[in-house]
Protein backbone atom coordinates (compact mmCIF):
# COMPACT_ATOMS: atom_id res chain seq x y z
CA UNK A 1 0.00 0.00 0.00
CA UNK A 2 1.18 3.55 -0.69
CA UNK A 3 0.01 6.54 1.30
CA UNK A 4 0.10 10.06 -0.09
CA UNK A 5 0.68 12.87 2.41
CA UNK A 6 0.79 16.43 1.14
CA UNK A 7 2.08 15.24 -2.24
CA UNK A 8 4.77 12.97 -0.74
CA UNK A 9 4.68 9.29 -1.62
CA UNK A 10 5.43 7.09 1.37
CA UNK A 11 5.86 3.35 0.76
CA UNK A 12 4.30 1.17 3.43
CA UNK A 13 3.90 -2.53 3.93
CA UNK A 14 4.98 -5.01 1.26
CA UNK A 15 5.45 -2.53 -1.58
CA UNK A 16 8.86 -1.53 -0.22
CA UNK A 17 11.62 -2.83 -2.53
CA UNK A 18 13.59 -5.75 -1.14
CA UNK A 19 17.24 -6.32 -1.93
CA UNK A 20 18.18 -9.66 -3.51
CA UNK A 21 19.94 -12.23 -1.37
CA UNK A 22 23.69 -11.87 -1.94
CA UNK A 23 26.59 -14.05 -0.81
CA UNK A 24 30.23 -14.26 -1.89
CA UNK A 25 33.09 -16.64 -1.27
CA UNK A 26 36.80 -16.43 -1.99
CA UNK A 27 38.74 -19.44 -3.27
CA UNK A 28 42.50 -19.91 -3.48
CA UNK A 29 42.45 -22.61 -6.13
CA UNK A 30 43.59 -25.30 -3.72
CA UNK A 31 42.34 -28.83 -4.42
CA UNK A 32 38.69 -29.09 -3.44
CA UNK A 33 37.83 -25.46 -4.26
CA UNK A 34 35.38 -26.41 -7.00
CA UNK A 35 33.53 -28.82 -4.70
CA UNK A 36 33.46 -26.14 -1.99
CA UNK A 37 31.95 -23.68 -4.47
CA UNK A 38 29.20 -26.17 -5.35
CA UNK A 39 28.47 -26.74 -1.65
CA UNK A 40 28.37 -22.96 -1.11
CA UNK A 41 25.91 -22.58 -4.01
CA UNK A 42 23.69 -25.42 -2.73
CA UNK A 43 23.49 -23.75 0.70
CA UNK A 44 22.66 -20.45 -1.05
CA UNK A 45 19.78 -22.10 -2.93
CA UNK A 46 18.46 -23.56 0.35
CA UNK A 47 18.57 -20.07 1.86
CA UNK A 48 16.65 -18.70 -1.16
CA UNK A 49 14.00 -21.37 -0.64
CA UNK A 50 13.64 -20.40 3.02
CA UNK A 51 13.95 -16.62 2.91
CA UNK A 52 12.48 -15.86 -0.52
CA UNK A 53 10.09 -18.82 -0.80
CA UNK A 54 11.80 -19.52 -4.12
CA UNK A 55 10.59 -22.60 -5.93
CA UNK A 56 13.81 -24.23 -7.08
CA UNK A 57 13.14 -27.66 -8.59
CA UNK A 58 15.81 -30.34 -8.84
CA UNK A 59 16.51 -29.65 -12.51
CA UNK A 60 17.07 -25.95 -11.88
CA UNK A 61 19.22 -26.64 -8.83
CA UNK A 62 21.41 -29.01 -10.84
CA UNK A 63 21.62 -26.36 -13.57
CA UNK A 64 22.75 -23.67 -11.14
CA UNK A 65 25.33 -26.02 -9.62
CA UNK A 66 26.60 -26.94 -13.09
CA UNK A 67 26.97 -23.26 -14.04
CA UNK A 68 28.87 -22.65 -10.79
CA UNK A 69 31.12 -25.66 -11.51
CA UNK A 70 31.86 -24.57 -15.08
CA UNK A 71 32.61 -20.93 -14.26
CA UNK A 72 34.70 -21.75 -11.19
CA UNK A 73 36.57 -24.48 -13.09
CA UNK A 74 37.40 -21.97 -15.85
CA UNK A 75 38.66 -19.47 -13.26
CA UNK A 76 40.67 -22.20 -11.55
CA UNK A 77 42.31 -23.36 -14.78
CA UNK A 78 42.93 -20.06 -16.52
CA UNK A 79 43.83 -17.54 -13.82
CA UNK A 80 47.05 -17.13 -11.90
CA UNK A 81 45.51 -16.34 -8.60
CA UNK A 82 42.52 -16.56 -6.38
CA UNK A 83 38.97 -16.09 -7.61
CA UNK A 84 35.67 -14.96 -6.14
CA UNK A 85 32.25 -16.55 -6.53
CA UNK A 86 29.37 -14.17 -5.98
CA UNK A 87 25.73 -15.29 -5.95
CA UNK A 88 22.69 -13.02 -6.13
CA UNK A 89 19.17 -14.42 -6.03
CA UNK A 90 15.49 -13.70 -5.79
CA UNK A 91 12.42 -15.90 -6.13
CA UNK A 92 12.82 -15.93 -9.94
CA UNK A 93 16.54 -16.36 -10.74
CA UNK A 94 20.12 -16.67 -9.53
CA UNK A 95 23.01 -14.63 -10.85
CA UNK A 96 26.31 -16.51 -10.75
CA UNK A 97 29.33 -14.21 -10.96
CA UNK A 98 32.98 -15.25 -10.97
CA UNK A 99 35.87 -12.79 -10.77
CA UNK A 100 39.39 -13.99 -11.55
CA UNK A 101 42.82 -12.49 -12.19
CA UNK A 102 43.13 -13.39 -15.90
CA UNK A 103 42.34 -10.63 -18.39
CA UNK A 104 41.88 -13.21 -21.18
CA UNK A 105 38.21 -13.45 -22.09
CA UNK A 106 36.74 -16.94 -22.35
CA UNK A 107 36.00 -18.37 -25.79
CA UNK A 108 32.89 -20.22 -26.76
CA UNK A 109 33.74 -22.84 -29.35
CA UNK A 110 31.31 -23.95 -32.06
CA UNK A 111 29.27 -27.02 -31.18
CA UNK A 112 31.33 -30.11 -31.92
CA UNK A 113 30.28 -33.41 -30.30
CA UNK A 114 33.62 -34.94 -31.35
CA UNK A 115 35.71 -32.35 -29.47
CA UNK A 116 37.07 -33.51 -26.13
CA UNK A 117 36.76 -30.77 -23.54
CA UNK A 118 36.14 -27.04 -23.96
CA UNK A 119 32.39 -27.38 -23.68
CA UNK A 120 32.09 -25.23 -20.53
CA UNK A 121 30.71 -22.05 -22.04
CA UNK A 122 28.51 -24.05 -24.37
CA UNK A 123 26.91 -25.64 -21.29
CA UNK A 124 26.59 -22.28 -19.51
CA UNK A 125 24.94 -20.71 -22.59
CA UNK A 126 22.42 -23.55 -22.65
CA UNK A 127 21.44 -23.12 -18.99
CA UNK A 128 21.57 -19.34 -18.56
CA UNK A 129 19.09 -16.75 -19.75
CA UNK A 130 21.86 -14.16 -20.01
CA UNK A 131 25.65 -14.14 -19.93
CA UNK A 132 28.03 -11.20 -19.69
CA UNK A 133 31.82 -11.12 -19.73
CA UNK A 134 33.83 -8.01 -19.00
CA UNK A 135 37.32 -6.99 -18.07
CA UNK A 136 37.72 -5.45 -14.63
CA UNK A 137 40.83 -3.80 -13.15
CA UNK A 138 42.02 -7.06 -11.58
CA UNK A 139 41.14 -9.43 -14.44
CA UNK A 140 37.66 -10.35 -15.61
CA UNK A 141 34.11 -10.86 -14.46
CA UNK A 142 31.83 -13.55 -15.90
CA UNK A 143 28.12 -13.38 -15.01
CA UNK A 144 25.39 -15.88 -15.88
CA UNK A 145 21.75 -15.59 -14.85
CA UNK A 146 19.85 -18.85 -14.38
CA UNK A 147 16.05 -18.46 -14.20
CA UNK A 148 13.87 -20.70 -12.06
CA UNK A 149 11.19 -22.97 -13.46
CA UNK A 150 11.68 -22.44 -17.19
CA UNK A 151 11.24 -18.67 -17.02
Amino acid sequence: MIEHLDGAVIPTGFDVPVEPLRRAAHYSGEPGSIAEARTFAAAFLDQLRTEWCATVDDRTEHGVLLVVSELVTNADRHSNGPYILELEGTDTAVGVVVYDSSAALPRRFPRDPERVGRHGLEIVHTLAAEIAVERVPVGKRVRAVVPFGGQ
